[in-house]
């Protein structure tokens, strides 16, 4: 009898802190912004900075924002990471049904952490493991963080790895993008894109991410029938005063009232699971910033969080990563 094939797959997300206090928003912020692929300046200029400036007086007003989303199981992205976990798993097993499959999630920065997700597929007897970091578009401050964490966990074991490096065009996302749209756009709205941003310096260096973030904007208007004046992109969340990509989004909050768009729905596409930037940031402090400055009416679409159609897109990767 020939022996069921056993797959491995690990979800992977940024992280979160464990509680909405200043000591656990303290102790992410620094494993985040103490990685040189989300800083990659001289750490002899940053570290003072992050230890003597950022540290000690950050981390209070971040958690007083987190317990504006807390949910009762957790912060956000981990409650609908978990559930992602959940619900793959059993679509797996449904669709799959000749191979065996684990699903296990696991954080770049916090716990549950890479690698324990990786032993605990490879104590389970994995013949292959999948690694699928949930951010669609490619990015060296993300996806390469977590190459950098596997490259660490190689050894001479049997598992095969396989790291799914972006997904920023697949037919599956688009068409989940676009079902959660459906329904959600008046025909006076606009739809804005949002995407989180990064320095323009890294783009200038190779990282393909701009690119990426504009064909999936571009993908999903096409999909949805827009015709130009009825969309656009732009990217959040900068800090510092160093250059970010552009448009950047507060400032279109403030300029489309004045350019008479009254109505606008926003999405955040590269946003996997619902979490302090676009629950906070997006549906909090970008709303009042548009009705603030004139806007009538802003509507934030839900990320594709733990959808069946999201599922979906995921096992159809899974699937063509394993050539199933």
């Amino acid at each position: 009898m020939t022996a069921v094939k056993k797959y491995g797959v690990l979800l992977v997300n940024l992280g979160t802190p464990e509680a909405p206090t200043s000591t656990s928003v303290r102790a992410f912020l620094q494993a985040f912004l103490s990685d040189k692929r989300v800083i990659d300046i001289s750490r002899l200029l940053w570290l003072p900075i992050l230890y003597g400036i950022i540290l000690p007086f950050r981390p209070k007003k971040v958690a007083a924002n987190y317990k504006k989303i807390w949910l009762e199981g957790g912060s956000p992205l981990m409650v609908h990471s978990l559930n992602q976990q959940k619900k793959l798993q059993a679509h797996l097993e449904q669709s799959i049904a000749e191979c065996s499959f684990k699903v296990e999630l696991g954080m770049t920065y916090g716990k549950p952490s890479i690698p324990m997700g990786i032993e605990s597929l490879k104590s389970w007897g994995a013949d292959e493991i999948i690694v699928l970091p949930l951010y669609p578009q490619f990015s060296h401050t993300t996806t390469s963080a977590v190459a950098d964490q596997l490259d660490k966990l190689s050894d001479n074991s049997s598992q095969h790895l396989t790291l799914i490096n972006d997904y920023y065009q697949e037919p599956s996302y688009i068409q989940a993008l676009a079902q959660s749209v459906e329904g959600k756009l008046p025909e006076n709205s606009k739809l804005v894109m949002s995407f989180h941003g990064i320095p323009q310096r890294y783009v200038k260096q190779g990282d393909p991410y701009q690119q990426q973030c504009e064909t999936t904007a571009q993908l999903l208007a096409k999909q949805l029938g827009l015709e130009n004046d009825k969309w656009e992109m732009a990217y959040q969340s900068r800090v510092g005063r160093e250059v970010w990509l552009k448009p950047y989004l507060d400032e279109r909050m403030v300029e489309l009232p004045r350019e008479n768009v009254k109505d606008i729905v926003v999405m955040c596409p590269g946003f996997s699971a619902d979490c302090l930037e676009t629950l906070e940031e997006i549906s909090m402090e970008n709303r009042e910033l548009f009705l603030h400055n004139g806007g009538k009416s802003f509507v934030y679409i839900d990320a594709l969080n733990a959808n069946q159609s999201h599922i979906k897109m995921m096992t159809t990767l899974i699937k063509s990563a394993l050539n199933l």
